[in-house]
């Protein structure tokens, strides 16, 4: 019962984040944390199930044309090594959970707190500053197995740069290189995949190809937002307060 409490859970994460435009590889962490499953497997399990939902959610969402690909090539210009650096860090496993828990509250508050700017309100990007950005999100992202996007996404809305679904476009984008780098830079330290992977990623493929078709076309994603946020913050209290 508790392997297929874990299946429908994946699902219904893939589901939601890919909704709005995330991997979801924070949530698949903290699921698996919340199983008992070993960071040093986490972290890579977690990056390649990032690849296939990520790439899902990016493709519905170019074909909307909400993608914004100077802003893209800006932070990730600088994302991409750091990522592949990050992912060659190894943390221990208490500070792992504890890391992954703050993290988790960058999504928690965007999708809480963070409304979507008007079209009128949108702001040229600074080229400084999204590299700056892009950089620290990278190292941040490579070191707990994550593709950034969360982390990314409360800047670009924060900072009018971008309004809801082109947050969702650039994010899927971002989070598909820079898992691609963590798991380059985790290559020249060893991987160990968990043996049930590729179970893990045809459930997260398919929730995430429900999510993104959804979400970019069909539902209205304030109310998934705060679904998606709820989960989260269960999840982080359980890694920040919980976890040994």
């Amino acid at each position: 019962m508790q392997f297929e409490l874990f299946y429908f859970f994946l699902f219904m994460l893939a589901f939601l984040y890919a909704s709005v435009g995330h991997g979801g590889a924070s949530g698949y962490l903290a699921l698996m944390a919340i199983y008992g499953i070993a960071p040093q497997e986490m972290k890579p399990t977690a990056l390649v199930l990032n690849l296939f939902v990520s790439l899902t959610s990016f493709i519905q969402y170019y074909r909307g044309h909400y993608f914004k690909r100077n802003l893209f090539l800006m932070v990730a210009i600088a994302s991409v090594p750091m990522a592949f650096i990050g992912g060659m860090i190894t943390l221990e496993d208490h500070l792992y959970k504890r890391l992954l828990g703050l993290l988790l509250l960058f999504p928690i508050f965007r999708f809480f707190f963070f409304k979507s700017p008007a079209e009128d309100e949108l702001k040229p990007y600074n080229s400084f500053g999204a590299l700056a950005i892009g950089g620290v999100v990278g190292l941040l992202s490579g070191m707990i197995g994550i593709g950034g996007g969360i982390i990314l996404s409360p800047f670009l809305i924060l900072l009018k740069w971008t309004d809801q679904k082109q947050t969702a476009a650039i994010s899927a984008a971002f989070i598909f290189v820079n898992s691609l780098s963590g798991l380059g830079g985790m290559l020249t330290k060893g991987i160990s995949f968990n043996a049930h992977m590729w179970g893990y990623v045809v459930v997260a493929f398919l929730g995430g190809l429900l999510g993104a078709y959804l979400g970019s076309k069909k539902l209205k994603q304030d109310a998934l937002k705060y679904v998606l946020a709820t989960v989260l913050l269960v999840a982080a209290y359980k890694l920040l307060f919980t976890s040994a």
